[in-house]
């Protein structure tokens, strides 16, 4: 079994497994395990990915759900999803319209097992709930000559343990500067959230952008995400966690695949 299957979560813990990319895995103290974003293809060649293997086999770790922010093939993924479908056979997947259309016609997930959400909607798993919002907006932004996103793109506030845990998926380049996004989720008061940017890219926010995503959210702890899987988008979060203002947020930097114990400071 993988380790993440074995470690022990304390009450009023997280356990936060990082793979690659934005792919998670969340566990509370009962052992319940989320998936965010899970995309492990196995056909990974050199110009294109990193590294060699995938960080995951899919049968090495229990799954009781999929949380899919979007429907691009590193976020929704049939090829991966199919697989812990095989090993997990009451996996439940979750997601935008589109993603869930995708992972039920190419990866034979069963439509009783699968919810949509849409941007304000929430969905209770049992002890933990799913908050959905945009992390783009579907207009784009037209002040900032941003053109509308091509599918919905969703970000996740997730109620786990008692923490508040928000993975913007693939935001857009501005969202630090539109109010009308960040404000519903800075009013749930996030302790830790998942940060996609990249320096130079464009799509994303900057480094400076998602320095100022965290500090507009009021986080405790920011981690950055989506790199050290494609070999032309990757960064150094080191440059990013640089740029971080002494009173916080604080970064925490997970090593690719591996995990952490996460509790808010009292």
């Amino acid at each position: 079994m993988h380790p993440f299957a074995a470690l022990a979560v304390p009450a009023g813990s997280v356990g936060i497994h990082w793979f690659e990319q934005n792919a998670y895995a969340l566990k509370d103290s009962r052992g319940m395990i989320l998936q965010i974003d899970p995309y492990y293809p196995v056909d990974r060649p050199p110009d294109r990915f990193i590294h060699p293997e995938p960080p995951l086999v899919e049968a090495a770790l229990p799954t009781d759900y999929v949380l899919m922010t979007h429907d691009h093939g590193d976020h929704t993924n049939p090829e991966t999803v199919a697989r812990i479908l095989s090993a997990w056979p009451q996996v439940r997947c979750i997601g935008p319209q589109e993603a869930i259309e995708r992972v039920v016609a190419e990866a034979g997930v069963p439509l009783a097992q699968t919810a949509t959400l849409a941007a304000g909607e929430t969905l209770s798993l049992g002890d933990v709930a799913v908050h959905a919002s945009y992390s783009k907006p579907p207009a784009g932004d037209p002040a900032a000559g941003i053109a509308p996103p091509d599918v919905t793109h969703l970000g996740y506030v997730i109620e786990m343990a008692g923490i508040v845990l928000y993975n913007t998926g693939d935001c857009i380049h501005t969202l630090a500067d539109l109010d009308d996004l960040i404000a519903p989720v800075a009013a749930m008061q996030p302790d830790i959230g998942f940060i996609t940017m990249h320096p130079t890219e464009g799509e994303f926010p900057s480094f400076q952008g998602g320095v100022r995503l965290a500090q507009k959210l009021g986080l405790e702890t920011a981690v950055p995400s989506h790199y050290s899987c494609f070999v032309k988008r990757d960064y150094d979060p080191q440059e990013w966690a640089a740029l971080l203002p002494p009173g916080g947020p604080r970064s925490l930097i997970i090593p690719w695949n591996s995990h952490v114990i996460y509790r808010p400071a009292a």
